[in-house]
């Protein structure tokens, strides 16, 4: 055999080998994506739409998270802090009616409160309680920032329409939050 011949060959052994190894890449990265679409849900969109679209980054912001707060183990809330916690929610529930405003304010408290409890980083860093939220609750967190925001607005800027819409919303991380099924009582049924 020539040492063309070779040289030939050696070059399509290297090309094949470099075609396995991007797709098997490609695939990986598919897998990955949509790992991360299923976790985060609508926070992926949110991300993708604060990258501007671009996938890559997204996707790296949002492992970013999961490698800072995914071995987070939520601690179980006491009786005594479920019937509190319940009572408090109520509470500001039914001063929607007469305070609006200062009601989803005690919301925005109480669920930065609900979190620390269950073991987030704590809600005077609320970016970073956001942040950790988004990986065990993607589904809900959105809630949380929406009675954030509407608490945080100047004085007459959310009308009570939006107030009332961030309660909903927040109500739905708090009964996720209350309520987090045992992760081994799940896995056996």
């Amino acid at each position: 055999m020539s040492t063309f011949v070779i040289i030939l060959i050696v070059i399509a052994a290297v090309v094949v080998v470099l075609g396995a190894a991007a797709l098997a890449l490609r695939a990986r990265g598919t897998r990955g994506t949509k790992g991360l679409k299923r976790r985060f849900g609508p926070e992926y969109e949110r991300a993708l739409a604060r990258h501007d679209g671009d996938a890559e980054a997204a996707e790296r912001e949002l492992a970013q998270r999961v490698e800072r707060h995914g071995g987070l183990r939520e601690r179980p809330l006491e009786a005594t802090e479920v019937e509190r916690f319940e009572a408090r929610w109520t509470e500001a529930q039914e001063h929607f009616v007469d305070a609006p405003k200062e009601a989803v304010g005690e919301a925005d408290r109480l669920l930065a409160e609900l979190a620390r409890a269950r073991g987030f980083p704590d809600g005077a860093q609320y970016e970073e309680q956001l942040s950790a939220l988004s990986v065990h609750h993607a589904d809900h967190v959105q809630g949380y920032r929406h009675v954030h925001r509407v608490a945080h607005a100047p004085e007459g800027r959310p009308d009570t329409e939006e107030m009332r819409e961030a309660m909903i919303e927040g109500r739905a991380l708090f009964e996720d939050l209350m309520h987090v099924p045992d992760k081994r009582h799940a896995a056996r049924s």
